[in-house]
């Protein structure tokens, strides 16, 4: 984990989510003291479409800070790849936020690594500093309801059995 300070800002204010505390323990996640709305950005991904929350409403969004650079993030993301994978077609939505690098950057980077979810460019790092993303990596997770239910800083194994379970829960939730 890269760190440049702490990120506690919009994180806590509605109840948490009705997964099990076990659950949010294994993956070392960090619960909100209440939920509350992802805030609103638009960025544009590796085709030039411009993207944000509002374009994964109803889906559960895997929402991770990263950096072509950083070495934990080269780590996870091959596991994200195959949570992606695994969950697309029920509802998961990966969307990986590089923080200040240029689309040829990225392209690369998502090229070498087989990598398909999308992809966003926060070139000047204003929605990053908005989130909190002083460490990468960096991750968010938003249910069908577009709250925050959780968030990890550091490298996980996304593609683990407590991941998933994790992730099947969120997308068994009810609107």
């Amino acid at each position: 984990m890269i760190s440049a300070g702490s990120s506690e800002g919009f994180f806590h204010k509605k109840k948490a989510p009705v997964i099990p505390e076990d659950q949010f323990k294994k993956l070392g996640i960090e619960k909100p003291e209440k939920l509350f709305r992802a805030p609103d950005f638009t960025l544009e991904d590796l085709t030039g479409r411009r993207l944000g929350p509002k374009d994964f409403r109803g889906k559960v969004v895997f929402l991770n800070f990263w950096a072509t650079w950083c070495i934990p993030c080269r780590q996870e993301m091959p596991t994200m790849e195959k949570l992606h994978r695994e969950l697309k077609k029920q509802g998961l939505e990966v969307v990986a936020i590089n923080f200040r690098e240029g689309k040829k950057e990225v392209r690369g980077f998502a090229g070498e690594l087989g990598l398909t979810f999308t992809m966003l460019l926060d070139k000047e790092g204003k929605v990053s500093e908005e989130y909190g993303a002083w460490a990468l990596p960096l991750s968010y997770f938003v249910n069908r309801k577009e709250e925050f239910v959780g968030k990890v800083s550091g490298y996980r194994k996304w593609d683990s059995r407590e991941a998933e379970e994790f992730f099947r829960r969120l997308l068994g939730e009810k609107n």
